[in-house]
């Protein structure tokens, strides 16, 4: 293919001949030079950055990212994360001590929701992130079974009644002395009749010593067995289903980065860096650094819709941040870019709240949100809550 100096000197030594040939040939080299000119052009153009234009709608000129004492601010990707995207924040701040926490001095019990998220607490760092797939919520307390026979219960309930009998002890040890014995009485004849009458107490002791007996030469026989072999009975258990306590919730991500500039490489680095910093315990300065480590700092996680929280989507707590693991093969095989940053890395992160999930974290300013068509018509959106 000819040069571009090579059909301009063409053009300037065109041979004498039929005018019309010479016209016809000048016209075909001034259009080869003119695509010449054209490919000029556009291979100056200046290469595309990720840094936006006027055109371009700016994240930060709309959010309110100058949080006093924020910082750092992270985000990625970087181009595609703007003031009408729905997308995770994750804001890093100081853990603070119960006592702290609740302005009471050697306070060591929190009060129920007192770690909350917190929108005046100075940040140590912000992170903006796309809404991960498979985003979920697991609410969930804990119960146990217990097992109560009659008798136990009829004794249990005559030493708690003999107990309170004896209230008057110091002050009226007369009258409190003939309180506990009449109890007493009434315990005891109370448990029996429980048992079905003196005859049955009888049976049931002489089977328990009995038990007891075999068990000295290896033997396992319990008293519900010995009644199971000779009468087919065994006791009630009076089985219910109670209450053992509430449980905290964890939360996993997983992030796939593929980053796209030198920007959003340096981006994906600090992310990275700020998490694993964040998460590792404290050296203290005293015994030399070797005494005591102080807690790591606290993860406030959003989802939000712009720079609002996101109208439907539950809240978190305050959290732990518990494990990150990164894979630097994301796409299955090592592959960098000449600065050595991976092509794809995947980011796992699983996060644990401070605290559980109790019912007056449901409250809105107004009140409990009981009542869905209120709670839906309210101004404020608080969404599925917790």
């Amino acid at each position: 293919m000819a040069t571009l100096q090579e059909l301009q000197t063409e053009l300037n030594s065109i041979p004498a001949g039929d005018e019309r040939d010479r016209s016809a040939r000048a016209n075909q080299l001034r259009g080869l030079i003119a695509n010449f000119a054209n490919a000029s052009t556009t291979l100056e153009e200046p290469i595309p950055t990720d840094k936006p234009t006027p055109d371009t709608p700016k994240f930060e000129s709309k959010r309110r990212l100058t949080q006093k004492g924020t910082t750092e601010i992270l985000r990625y990707p970087v181009a595609e994360i703007h003031d009408t995207t729905d997308y995770l924040q994750i804001k890093v701040v100081r853990y603070k001590t119960i006592p702290v926490n609740s302005g009471e001095e050697n306070k060591i019990v929190g009060a129920p929701g007192s770690r909350r998220n917190s929108n005046k607490e100075e940040s140590l760092a912000t992170i903006f992130l796309p809404i991960p797939s498979a985003i979920q919520d697991r609410n969930s307390v804990s119960y146990q079974s217990s097992n109560i026979n009659a008798i136990t219960g009829a004794a249990v309930g005559g030493i708690q009644n003999v107990m309170q009998a004896g209230g008057d002890l110091l002050t009226s040890p007369q009258a409190a002395l003939e309180n506990i014995k009449s109890t007493f009485m009434n315990a005891a004849g109370s448990t029996i009749n429980a048992a079905g009458g003196e005859s049955r107490i009888i049976d049931l002791i002489t089977k328990s010593l009995a038990s007891q007996a075999v068990a000295v030469f290896g033997g396992n026989v319990s008293v519900d067995q010995l009644l199971a072999r000779g009468e087919g009975i065994v006791f009630n258990p009076n089985m219910e289903l109670l209450f053992n306590g509430p449980s905290l919730r964890s939360f996993a991500f997983s992030f796939q980065m593929t980053p796209r500039s030198q920007t959003e490489s340096d981006a994906v680095k600090s992310i990275i860096r700020t998490f694993k910093k964040n998460m590792a315990p404290q050296v203290t300065t005293e015994g030399g650094g070797s005494l005591f480590l102080k807690t790591p700092n606290v993860f406030e996680l959003t989802y939000k819709q712009g720079k609002d929280p996101h109208s439907f989507l539950h809240q978190f707590k305050q959290c732990f941040l518990e494990n990150v693991s990164v894979n630097y093969t994301g796409a299955g095989t090592y592959a960098t870019y000449g600065d050595g940053t991976p092509v794809s890395i995947i980011m796992n992160l699983q996060f644990k709240e401070i605290e559980p999930i109790y019912d007056i974290d449901y409250e809105s300013e107004s009140g409990p949100i009981a009542d869905g068509n209120s709670a839906f018509n309210q101004n404020k959106s608080t969404g599925v809550g917790y």
